[in-house]
């Protein structure tokens, strides 16, 4: 299935080459024309210059952008060119209800939509690993699982449109949780002198395991901050996470103060950091 990949960012770079990897990839779009132009010249397909010149050349349209509005924009500009033969798969994190608006809207041009978020960080989008929550029918899931399979090691069907971002906002809000936790427990280890290398490695192999602590602990308590997910997106998504339990009448404290220490971080300049800037923010636990 020929696939276009419009939005060549941190995640998407490295989900477009597997594209192309796996020798589906025929066109590719950027705002920023030079990131496509780059990409073009590295992996030698087509750069288009307006989203809607991607459905000429592909059937399947995967979209991975910045925010709910930058979604619809992207699906406003393609549905001119959309026809029964297309279908707009969106991973970008957006709310569960924009996922279903964008699905309206390209569905009225006979053409149909998939809600397939991602979660798995720069290193799963480069290594093709990624976790793939997805929203669709049925029939559109079995069609498009071949280009889904080329970007990510776990797909699942959650259920309709909708669901695939519902879950994601599931996964967001316990990236939360676990960046709380290993943040202060390592501020703990080092407090107590322990050999921090060591007690990533130990625990990391226990119950306490996780993926944070195994691939984050050990560059956090040495101050190193390369993103692999940025700060200022997952403040993002936890927004996501908020409105749309404010649509259930629900409250996600966790997720607010979370959010509200990232605000903190990020107002401090450390926005385009990794998650794990959040250990910035547990220096003063204890006295030194």
């Amino acid at each position: 299935m020929n696939s276009a990949f419009l939005g060549l960012g941190g995640m998407g770079h490295g989900m477009a080459a597997n594209l192309h990897k796996a020798g589906l990839l025929t066109a590719v779009y950027n705002r920023t024309t030079s990131r496509a132009e780059d990409f073009a010249g590295e992996h030698d397909v087509r750069v288009v210059t307006d989203p809607a010149e991607a459905a000429a050349h592909a059937e399947a349209i995967v979209l991975c952008v910045s925010a709910d509005d930058d979604v619809l924009e992207m699906v406003d500009a393609l549905c001119g060119a959309l026809t029964e033969r297309h279908v707009v798969i969106d991973c970008s994190t957006v709310a569960s209800d924009t996922a279903k608006e964008a699905a309206r809207r390209v569905g009225e041009t006979g053409a149909a939509f998939v809600d397939a978020p991602v979660s798995g960080g720069t290193e799963g989008a480069k290594n093709g690993t990624l976790s793939i929550m997805v929203g669709a029918d049925e029939a559109v899931f079995q069609r498009v699982t071949p280009v889904l399979e080329a970007m990510g090691a776990g797909i699942t069907l959650m259920g309709p449109i909708g669901f695939g971002q519902a879950t994601k906002a599931v996964n967001q809000i316990m990236v939360a949780g676990i960046n709380q936790a290993v943040c202060e427990a390592m501020r703990f280890a080092a407090a107590m002198e322990l050999p921090l290398d060591k007690v990533v490695d130990v625990v990391g192999s226990g119950a306490a395991g996780n993926w944070f602590v195994n691939h984050r602990g050990k560059t956090m308590v040495k101050d190193v901050f390369d993103p692999g997910f940025k700060l200022k997106h997952h403040h993002k998504d936890l927004g996501i996470c908020l409105h749309m339990a404010s649509l259930k009448q629900g409250k996600l404290p966790l997720s607010a103060k979370t959010r509200e220490e990232y605000e903190q971080l990020m107002a401090d300049g450390h926005g385009d950091e990794d998650i794990s800037a959040l250990y910035r923010a547990r220096a003063d636990l204890f006295d030194k």
